[in-house]
C-alpha cells in the first residue's frame, strides 16, 4: 500500500529510474507485477519510454496503477523532467497533456495554467501529498522525482486545496536517494544570456542501506529571449529519510528565491477597441525597473507504519514561509487603434505562514469474498496571510505604445497594510474501494467532512472584523472494470469545494470574503494499454460556481455558474522501440450557464480555447549512435477575451524542435541537451490571470550539460 513518495521505503531502493546518461538502444514491453495485498511505499515504476510512469498518488487511496485508478492520471518522471529541460512546473504538466492548457506566458509573476478548462492555482500543488508546503507562486522542478496530475475535483480524495482549484491537483514528490551513490552536475544556457548549474547528490548509508541523503542545489540568472527581462532562481533542498523492517521515515527541507525583474504583464482593452496586432515576440509590456519576487522555505516530516499485513498508519506534517513583493504595472488599458496605452503602476508585498498536517489508516480485509481497501483520514490546514502596499502610486503611471513602449525612472515603494486574514481548514474522510471478480470489478465510495474557518482582521486596530465559519460534505463514488489485463472503464461523479473568493486587491471591494462552494464532475472514460503504448479517452462535465468583476463599479462578487463539457484522447508509450510518443486532443466547451452580466449567459468562458491538439516526439535515430531527435507542436483554437465573445484572439500553432546526445567523456556518462522553442518566433497573444491580453513567449533556445561523477 502506497501513501506517497515522500515515504517510499523499497523503492528508495529501487530508485534508479534516475535518468540515465545513456539512452537504451530498444525499449521492450515493461513488465509490471500488482501486490494484491498491502503494497509497500515503493514508487510505481516507469512505463515504456521512461517518461511517465505506472501510476502516482491518488489522494487518501495512495499510490495506484492507472489502469486501477477510476480517475484521469498521469505521473512524469524525473528524466522525462530533466530531458525537457523543464524551468517550472507548467512546462512539464503543460507540455503534452490536452486537458491542461497554459496561455504560453512567460516570466510573469506565477504559473499559469488550467485543468479541463478551469484555472489550477499554482499555490494549490501538494508536496508529497500535503497542501501549502510547496513554493506559493513558482516552483524549479529539479528536486523533484514525479509530478504527478489527477484531473477533476478532488475533495474527497485530498480534501479542499486552499486557494481555491476545482479541476485538477499536481502533486510533487520529492527525491530520495537510490541505491547506487549518484553525484550529477548539469550546467545550463537559455538565451539571451542566462547562465545556470544544478548539482544534485544521493546517497545511502547503514548495514542494509536504511538511511538516505539526497541534495540538489539549483542557481540560475541572467537576461531571457524577452527584451528587458532577466531572472534568477536559487533552490537549495534536502531530502532525508530512513526504512525500518515496518516504518518508514522522512524528512525534506527547502529554500527557494524566484526573481523577475521585468516581469510579463497583461494588458487590457477600452471599450470600442478592438483586438490590435500583437507586437514582437521579445516585446516587454512592463517597465524594465519592475520586478516580482518570492522566497519561499518549507519543510515536511512523514512517517508510516506497518501495524501489521493488512493494516498501515501514516502522518505527516508540514510548514513553510513565503514571503512576496510587486512592483510595476498593475493595470494597463489599450486606448486606440494604433496601441497606445495607460498604465498604472501599483505595489504589493504579502507575508503568508502556512502549516499543514495530515494522519490515517488504511486497512485490506475481506467480507463475504468482497475485497476491501478501507482508509481513513484526516487533514488540517492553516495560513496567516499579510498584505501590504498600493494599487496605484501617485505620478509613476505612464501613457506609451504596444509597439514601442517607452518607461520612466522606477516609481518610489511604499508598503501600507492592505489586508489581513486567517483561514483554518479541516475536514475528516472515509473512503473503501470494494473489489470482486479477482479484482476485475471495483466500486469506490466515500465522503469528506470539511470545515472552513476565515477571519478577517482590522489594518488600523488588529481586531476580527469578521469571521465565516462552515462546513460541507463532499461525496465521490467509483466504479472501474477490468475488461482485459490492457482495458479498463471507468465512471466517477466526485465533487470539489472550495474556499471562498476574496476580491483582489484590484477591485473596489478589496478583501471581500465569499463562501465557499462546491464544484461536481461527472466523468466516464477507458484506458487501453497495449504493453508498451496506451490510449486514454475520457468524456466529463464540471459544473462550478464563478466570480465576476463588473467593468463599470469594479466590483467583485461571486456567483452564476459555469459548465465544462469536454472530450480528451491522450497517449504515450513507445509504440516502436526507438520512438517515444506523448499527446493527445481534448476539446471542452465551457458554458456560461449563469452570471450577474446577463450578456454574458450563454456564451462561452473567456481565456479557454474549445480545441487543442499536443504531439510530443522522440526518435533514437540509428544515424548517430546516442543521439536522440525531439520535437513538439501545440496548436490551440481561438480564444474569448470578453465574456459577451464579441472579443477574441485567434488560434496559433507552436512548434519545438531538440537533440539529445549521450556519450562517455573521460569514462564519465555525458548528456548534452539543446531545444528551440517557438522555432518560428511566432508573435501571438494569450489570455493572462488578471487581465485580457499578454504577449506568448519568443522563441528561446535552451542547452544543458549533465555529468555522471
Amino acid at each position: 500500500m502506497l501513501f506517497g513518495a515522500s515515504l517510499s521505503s523499497q523503492a528508495l531502493a529501487a530508485q534508479d529510474s534516475q535518468p540515465a546518461p545513456q539512452e537504451s538502444a530498444a525499449v521492450l514491453p515493461a513488465t509490471h507485477i500488482e501486490d494484491t495485498e498491502l503494497q509497500s511505499a515503493e514508487l510505481p515504476s516507469e512505463y515504456a519510454g521512461g517518461q511517465v510512469a505506472y501510476g502516482g498518488r491518488v489522494g487518501l487511496l495512495g499510490n495506484k496503477d492507472f489502469m486501477e485508478t477510476p480517475f484521469s492520471t498521469i505521473s512524469y518522471t524525473e528524466k522525462f523532467i530533466a530531458d525537457t529541460q523543464a524551468q517550472n512546473i507548467t512546462d512539464v504538466i503543460a507540455a503534452t497533456d490536452p486537458s491542461v492548457f497554459s496561455n504560453g506566458l512567460t516570466g510573469t509573476y506565477s504559473e499559469n495554467y488550467l485543468i479541463r478548462g478551469l484555472a489550477s492555482s499554482s499555490s494549490d500543488m501538494s508536496f508529497g501529498g500535503l497542501f501549502g508546503i510547496a513554493p506559493f507562486y513558482r516552483t524549479s522542478p529539479e528536486m523533484f522525482e514525479r509530478i504527478e496530475v489527477l484531473k477533476g475535483p478532488s475533495a474527497l480524495l485530498n480534501g479542499m486545496p486552499p486557494n481555491g482549484s476545482v479541476a485538477g491537483t499536481v502533486n510533487l514528490v520529492p527525491k530520495r536517494a537510490g541505491e547506487q551513490p549518484l553525484t550529477r552536475l548539469t550546467t545550463s544556457y537559455m538565451s539571451d544570456a542566462q547562465l545556470g548549474g544544478h548539482l544534485d547528490v544521493g546517497r545511502r548509508f547503514g548495514q542494509d542501506q536504511q538511511f538516505g541523503v539526497r541534495f540538489n542545489q539549483v542557481y540560475r540568472d541572467g537576461d531571457t529571449a524577452v527584451d528587458g527581462q532577466r531572472m534568477k532562481v536559487g533552490v537549495s533542498a534536502l531530502a532525508l529519510d530512513w526504512r525500518g523492517e515496518r516504518a518508514r521515515l522522512s524528512a525534506d527541507f527547502y529554500s527557494a528565491d524566484d526573481k523577475v525583474r521585468g516581469q510579463n504583464r497583461g494588458i487590457s482593452l477600452a471599450p470600442g477597441v478592438a483586438v490590435p496586432k500583437p507586437p514582437k515576440s521579445d516585446t516587454l509590456l512592463n517597465p524594465d525597473w519592475a520586478y516580482v519576487e518570492s522566497k519561499d522555505k518549507g519543510a515536511m516530516l512523514r512517517g508510516e507504519f506497518d501495524l501489521n499485513e493488512h493494516l498501515l498508519a501514516y502522518a505527516a506534517v508540514g510548514a513553510s514561509k513565503t514571503d512576496y513583493a510587486y512592483s510595476g504595472t498593475m493595470s494597463a488599458q489599450v486606448i486606440n487603434a494604433a496601441g497606445d496605452y495607460n498604465t498604472t503602476m501599483g505595489q504589493l508585498k504579502m507575508q503568508l505562514e502556512k502549516k499543514s498536517a495530515e494522519a490515517g489508516v488504511r486497512a485490506t480485509f475481506d467480507t463475504f469474498g468482497i475485497g476491501h481497501q478501507l482508509t481513513v483520514n484526516a487533514t488540517h490546514y492553516d495560513d496567516e496571510q499579510k498584505d501590504f502596499g498600493r494599487r496605484s502610486v501617485p505620478g509613476a503611471n505612464v501613457t506609451t505604445n504596444i509597439y514601442h513602449p517607452v518607461w520612466g525612472p522606477a516609481a518610489a515603494e511604499s508598503w501600507p497594510a492592505v489586508q489581513h486574514l486567517e483561514n483554518r481548514l479541516a475536514s475528516y474522510g472515509v473512503a473503501d474501494t470494494l473489489s470482486v471478480l479477482e479484482d476485475r470489478l471495483q466500486l469506490t465510495v466515500g465522503v469528506r467532512r470539511q470545515e472552513v474557518l476565515t477571519d478577517t482582521f482590522s489594518i488600523v486596530t488588529g481586531d476580527r472584523t469578521s469571521r465565516y465559519d462552515e462546513s460541507a460534505t463532499t461525496p465521490a463514488v467509483a466504479l472501474l472494470v477490468k475488461v482485459t489485463d490492457d482495458l479498463s472503464l471507468y465512471a466517477n461523479y466526485i465533487e470539489g469545494l472550495s474556499k471562498g473568493a476574496v476580491a483582489p486587491i484590484t477591485s473596489a471591494n478589496s478583501g471581500e470574503v465569499f463562501a465557499p462552494y462546491k464544484s461536481k464532475q461527472k466523468e466516464v472514460g477507458l484506458k487501453l494499454d497495449l504493453g508498451s503504448f496506451t490510449h486514454t479517452l475520457a468524456l466529463y462535465q464540471i459544473e462550478r460556481p464563478g466570480s465576476y468583476t463588473d467593468p463599470v463599479s469594479n466590483i467583485y462578487s461571486f456567483g452564476g455558474e459555469q459548465r465544462n463539457r469536454g472530450v480528451e484522447w491522450g497517449f504515450f508509450g513507445a509504440p516502436l522501440s526507438d520512438v517515444r510518443l506523448m499527446g493527445g486532443v481534448g476539446y471542452v466547451e465551457a458554458e456560461v450557464t449563469k452570471s450577474a452580466n446577463v450578456a454574458s449567459e450563454g456564451k462561452l468562458a473567456t481565456g479557454l480555447p474549445k480545441l487543442q491538439g499536443k504531439l510530443g516526439l522522440e526518435w533514437d535515430t540509428p544515424l548517430v549512435p546516442g543521439l536522440t531527435l525531439t520535437g513538439n507542436a501545440t496548436s490551440v483554437g481561438k480564444q474569448y477575451i470578453s465574456s459577451d465573445n464579441t472579443l477574441s484572439i485567434p488560434g496559433y500553432t507552436i512548434y519545438d524542435v531538440g537533440a539529445r546526445y549521450t556519450t562517455q567523456a573521460a569514462s564519465y556518462p555525458l548528456t548534452l541537451r539543446g531545444s528551440v522553442t517557438n522555432v518560428t518566433n511566432k508573435a501571438y497573444w494569450g489570455m493572462p490571470l488578471t487581465s485580457s491580453l499578454g504577449l506568448g513567449a519568443p522563441r528561446t533556445v535552451q542547452l544543458s550539460a549533465t555529468v555522471d561523477f
